[in-house]
């Protein structure tokens, strides 16, 4: 079965294509590269081979064929991403729809059938459908996220499944159906009852869950009602609309996180196919994770008077801190995108290219509010500089230090002395080393990489061979540089084929390699100042200060040497 259909698929999808639908990918030599989608990084070092008709990430290890890229990207498990790659490539799976489904083919094909019953109950309810169409929800865009009708009846989807010779127990399973409390007998009856039901999909698609909204008179319900968790919907891992933004997040090179179903439907009905909803709930890492690999930057869209704001800014807050670049925009007040986007859309869409980066937004609100000047420079250190210290990369940490001086006064001095302090007290000594570890595995990757092109070009190499040595000898020092080649000698066969099966043909480019040099020589940087900070953290608190001054002049150095870096690489 699965060895022939995966074969047909593999002679009909090629890798370049397939993970090129995906991500942007350039000509490199014999290969084509991209920035990974599995880790967090600048310079691209994912490069997917047509010849091999696989991928491998010289940062972070990632590697393996179409199948495994999206399993790892989509969240599937191999089964589903065979389905997902065989109905692209136009093959069918006979063997993998027997007449006795598997459980989990069961319980999706037993919700795509309640999302049908549902539609079927708008259908039936004008009220319901003209209460949609003022909300700014077409007939198009009801039909295409096919919303339902839940009618105020305790047993009415109930008894249309058991009828059909569906038991009480799948429905339950499903979460379509529970058991009731009160009711010594056990009865069950339905979970949704005179709700407008919004159907939940996974990323590829497909019916896992409901979400209801109050439409008909019944006390003491909440406005929103979501399925319980089940074994294909977890709620902290799944984003509403997802399945229809990655297109337009990956065009776009951004994804609009708004918080709730509506929003997010009046965006994609306004055109704004890159938004994608939390459900009235804070995003979570799993979530951001997923919106990470598909662009590294995010816009949060909230009413600062909404309830979920304060949520808003702990899901951006958390974004920032997974190395994402986080921005925000506040609507005006008494505002949400839905009714924003009916009234005016021109102005939604104004709000969102006036957004601004979240140490931005927060400093800008703080500036608004300054009175007294002591309470304002102990606010700073409270409510800005913890951001700061969630920021990943160095240069970034020195950028903000630079723009937090300029727009308060403050020395910059003393911003690095108290960020310092903050990121001591926000990381233990074991946090601390993780990161120290982490900083110096990424390093390692392309420090390899660097090796086995140095290895691969040999004695033909000339000027590309000796920038390469040049660039290691400076960055890890004569000692560092014996050691290095020492153990990469070691697999020098290994490392050579790893190069030549990704680059294929010795003209390599020398913008490829000067970007490669360039990504060594931050990397290397960035765990001098991890490594920097860390020492600076233990002198102030041992009260050294003669070395927590020599330390903290290390950190702005170092900082000041990644901005110039940047700086070069941008106007290069």
């Amino acid at each position: 079965m699965s060895s022939s259909s995966v074969e047909k698929i593999k002679e009909r999808l090629d890798a370049v294509s397939l993970i090129g639908s995906y991500l942007k990918l350039e000509k490199a030599g014999g290969s084509f590269k991209a920035r990974c989608p599995f880790h967090n990084e600048k310079t691209p070092s994912f490069f997917v081979s047509p010849a091999r008709g696989g991928y491998y990430c010289f940062g972070c290890g990632a590697k393996g064929d179409i199948f495994t890229f999206v399993q790892e990207f989509e969240g599937l498990d191999f089964v589903g991403a065979l389905k997902m790659l065989a109905e692209k490539a136009g093959v069918e799976l006979e063997k993998f729809e027997p007449r006795r489904k598997g459980e989990l083919d069961a319980l999706y094909s037993l919700l795509d059938e309640a999302a049908t019953y549902f539609e079927e109950g708008l259908k039936k309810n004008s009220k319901a459908a003209e209460y949609l169409l003022g909300r700014g929800l077409s007939r198009e865009t009801q039909n295409k996220w096919r919303l339902g009708y839940a009618r105020n009846d305790w047993r009415t989807l109930l008894t249309h499944f058991t009828e059909k010779g569906i038991t009480e127990e799948r429905l339950e399973n499903a979460g379509l159906v529970k058991k009731s409390d009160e009711d010594k007998s056990g009865r069950y009856y339905d979970v949704f009852r005179g709700r407008i039901i919004f159907p939940i999909f996974d990323s590829v698609g497909r019916v896992i869950a409901f979400s209801g909204r109050i439409f008909d008179d019944v006390p003491d319900a909440p406005k929103y009602l979501n399925s319980p968790e089940t074994e294909v919907f977890s709620k902290s891992e799944t984003l509403y609309g997802l399945h229809a933004a990655k297109i337009g997040i990956r065009k776009k090179d951004y994804s609009l996180l708004v918080e709730g179903q509506m929003d997010l439907l009046a965006c994609h009905e306004a055109g704004i196919d890159n938004a994608v909803a939390s459900s009235g709930t804070a995003f979570t890492e799993a979530q951001l994770f997923k919106l990470q690999r598909l662009s590294q930057r995010i816009l949060f869209v909230f009413d600062s008077d909404s309830a979920g704001f304060q949520a808003g800014l702990k899901s951006a807050s958390l974004a920032l801190s997974l190395g994402l670049e986080v921005k925000l925009a506040e609507l005006p007040k008494g505002e949400d995108p839905a009714e924003m986007i009916r009234k005016n859309p021109e102005a939604f869409r104004a709000t969102l290219k006036n957004s601004k980066h979240l140490i931005n937004f927060h400093l800008d609100r703080l500036l608004r509010e300054k009175t007294d000047e002591r309470k304002f420079v102990k606010e700073v250190e409270k409510r800005i500089l913890p951001h700061v210290a969630r920021l990943r990369s160095a240069m970034e940490q020195s950028h903000f230090i630079a723009l937090i001086s300029r727009k308060t006064g403050i020395k910059e001095d003393a911003l690095w002395k108290d960020l310092s302090v903050v990121i001591r007290g926000k990381t233990s000594p074991e946090e601390q080393e993780i990161v120290r570890v982490e900083s110096s595995k990424k390093r390692g990757h392309v420090e390899r990489r660097l090796f086995g092109i140095l290895y691969w070009l040999g004695s033909d190499g000339g000027t590309l061979s000796r920038k390469i040595k040049s660039a290691l000898s400076e960055a890890l020092g004569g000692e560092g540089m014996a050691k290095a080649e020492a153990e990469h000698e070691k697999e020098r066969e290994s490392l050579v084929f790893e190069a030549e099966s990704y680059y294929e043909s010795k003209d390599h480019s020398e913008k490829d390699l000067d970007e490669l040099i360039a990504n060594f020589r931050e990397d290397i940087l960035r765990e001098k100042f991890v490594e920097a900070m860390r020492e600076l953290g233990f002198a102030e608190g041992a009260k050294d200060e003669k070395k927590s001054k020599e330390l903290l002049s290390s950190c702005q150095k170092i900082a000041g040497e990644l901005a110039e870096l940047s700086k070069k690489r941008l106007s290069g």
